[in-house]
């Protein structure tokens, strides 16, 4: 924190209509604003410490602040209000200012508040001697009433919202139930060296499904009954194989302080029911899928036997289903990057599953089959991981250079059809701008893609520059991990030359600016807008922005959150910045998807505009900071090119 010295005259341009001040004479106002003191403060410091004496007000003059409680529980910090521009710090105090007495009322609140800088915040200390001088305007007193019933209001909203949040946190039906109330502690183990006989014999004695495999005390592998049948019955191999032979070895694991909802996306991401408990290299647990149905619905598990089990007839039923644990993840609210992570993962599923379909048809009615190696990809919000809801294809598909390429393209095409059919079956609609694998220009060997990205760098007409930012939002599904590698190589060899392009993408970019809310948000205040749209608006300019970015920095494809991880590992970003954005576009995603679901869910038409009059004050409030870092991260796209911030 350092002082900031400047003249009275100056300063009193900037608070003389604010109603601290608003109608004092000159003289006066300077003579007031000499007993007050002017500081900043640079983001994350302390303002009013939390045993710190409060002697007076605090006015905002620029920046924004955050009141917090530390929770020394959870070690967590738990911000009760977010104070900006032209607002107050310290109405508590006003208590004893107005001369309560102490033993009427419960002190130690009081002392458990703390303020710090969101961003670097310049602020105007104003003592009890200034409130009291001026305490003789009526025009204070109610601007200060006004002030303490919005704070009122806030305080009762957040109240009734958190007491709705532990009702629907209802014990043995909460996502955000620990892993240390849902495992099994009785740990069956074996050796390496013990016998399949030993291994067989310790799952039928105990009745489970599955054995740890340790090693002076270490977690070296597990085996399932799946592993016993698979790799020892199926093959005919000997009962006294050692059980270092079939384990799965290094096994995905989780600790015992994880939540539910941690546990259910770690099975469904990788695809296994068992996971041992670890914490510090120390086995204490071992949970399973049916230790979570236990706990909760198993509709919330079913869904992924139904897609695996899907065929053309029953791919319609996936999507209600999916949409169910939606629904589930949403009340429950789990975290919004959580959410979105299990969904897609059901989604790509559900993508794979008529992949195959699609293959499968290909091979029973005309007897065909792949000829060469391809890649399935998507792109859009489906690329970026972040579909909730079933919207319209986007994807295209890459395969190998062959001698034969007019029947490898026919076989494409035929399979492109199909996958879009099926996935339509499946409830995707078919993409209005066409930018489907059943389009000849979104399928193609990696020569024909690499003739096709050198056209949009060379001609960059508006229309190539929408399909290229649109391409660059890819995501692999499905296809060979050897064929992607390269299609990725022979990217990053064209985008390395190619400045002007993505000179032209930003320049689009530049005008689309994500846009600022800064103005004060209490009822004393009021917002000039109404509504923002939150996918044209906010979504759209953050990703193309943070994709362009990427691409300056060799960073071809990945999520939004593995481009800011990527930005941050190559020093683009700083580690705190990452962060700011990674909130901020979870706090922006959080309010879309909700906003959209419940859209759904009455049944009307859905629309990405949100009306400011349905959100708290605490929302908006949370937008705005969001907002202003989401800014920000565009701007650091346009210093690169000096040109676009000329003007």
């Amino acid at each position: 924190m350092t002082d900031q010295k400047q003249s009275n005259s100056e300063l009193l341009s900037v608070v003389r209509f604010h109603p601290l001040f608003q109608g004092v004479e000159p003289e006066a106002a300077a003579s007031l604003l000499s007993l007050c003191e002017e500081k900043t403060y640079a983001s994350g410091e302390i303002i009013l410490q939390a045993n710190q004496a409060r002697t007076g007000l605090v006015l905002v003059l620029n920046g924004i602040a955050e009141v917090f409680v530390k929770d020394a529980a959870s070690e967590r910090d738990e911000v009760l209000e977010v104070v900006q521009k032209g607002e107050i710090l310290g109405f508590s105090s006003l208590a004893d200012f107005l001369g309560v007495d102490k033993k009427t009322r419960d002190t130690k609140s009081e002392t458990m508040v703390e303020v710090r800088a969101v961003e670097d915040v310049r602020a105007l200390h104003v003592p009890f001697d200034v409130i009291a001088k001026r305490w003789g305007d009526p025009k204070l007193h109610d601007y200060l009433l006004t002030q303490v019933a919005i704070r009122i209001k806030d305080i009762y909203g957040s109240l009734a919202e958190q007491v709705k949040l532990a009702r629907n946190f209802g014990e043995g039906d909460a996502l955000v139930m620990r892993v240390q109330d849902m495992m099994s502690r009785s740990i069956i183990s074996c050796s390496l060296d013990d016998p399949v006989q030993k291994v067989a014999s310790l799952m039928i004695e105990h009745q489970i499904s599955s054995i740890v495999v340790l090693e002076n005390s270490k977690l070296k592998g597990i085996i399932t009954e799946r592993d016993i049948v698979e790799r020892v019955v199926v093959q005919s191999k000997s009962f006294e194989e050692k059980a270092k032979s079939i384990m799965t070895p290094n096994p995905y694991t989780i600790s015992r302080f994880s939540y539910y909802y941690d546990a259910l996306s770690t099975f469904i991401l990788n695809g296994v029911k068992h996971l041992p408990v670890v914490d510090d290299g120390h086995v204490s647990g071992i949970l399973s899928l049916s230790d979570l149905l236990r706990k909760k619905n198993e509709n919330m598990m079913k869904v992924i036997k139904k897609i695996e089990d899907a065929d053309a007839e029953s791919l319609s039923q996936v999507k209600k289903a999916i949409y169910e644990v939606l629904d589930t993840l949403l009340k429950e609210k789990v975290p919004i990057l959580n959410t979105l992570e299990i969904i897609t993962k059901l989604y790509d599923r559900l993508v794979i599953r008529a992949i195959n379909i699609a293959i499968n048809d290909l091979e029973k009615n005309e007897g065909l089959t792949p000829p060469v190696e391809f890649c399935f990809y998507q792109m859009g919000s489906a690329g970026r991981a972040e579909q909730f809801m079933l919207t319209d294809q986007d994807h295209f598909i890459v395969f190998e250079d062959c001698h034969d390429k007019e029947g490898a393209h026919a076989y494409f095409k035929k399979l492109g059809e199909k996958i879009v059919y099926y996935l339509e079956l499946a409830g995707y609609a078919r993409c209005k701008g066409l930018m489907m694998a059943s389009e000849a220009k979104w399928r193609g060997t990696l020569l024909e893609w690499e003739d096709r990205v050198r056209e949009w760098r060379i001609r960059s007409t508006n229309d190539n520059l929408l399909l290229a930012i649109n391409f660059f939002s890819y995501r692999r599904v499905y296809g060979s991990e050897k064929l992607h590698k390269q299609f990725e190589q022979n990217l990053e060899k064209m985008m390395a030359r190619s400045e002007i392009f993505l000179f032209r993408l930003a320049q689009i970019e530049h005008e689309s600016p994500i846009p600022t809310l800064d103005q004060p948000i209490r009822s004393l205040f009021k917002l000039e807008r109404k509504s923002i749209d939150m996918k044209k608006e906010i979504l759209f300019p953050y990703h193309h922005g943070l994709q362009i970015l990427s691409l300056l920095h060799g960073v071809l494809s990945g999520t939004p959150l593995e481009r800011i991880e990527a930005l941050e590992k190559k020093g683009v970003l700083s580690a705190r910045f990452a962060n700011d954005v990674r909130a901020a576009a979870s706090q922006v995603l959080a309010m879309y998807v909700n906003h959209r679901w419940q859209q759904a869910k009455r049944g009307e038409k859905l629309t990405s505009v949100l009306e400011f009059v349905r959100l708290s004050t605490r929302e908006k409030e949370e937008l705005i900071i969001s907002l202003k870092t989401l800014q920000e991260m565009q701007r650091k796209l346009f210093h690169h090119f000096p040109i676009l911030t000329r003007f």
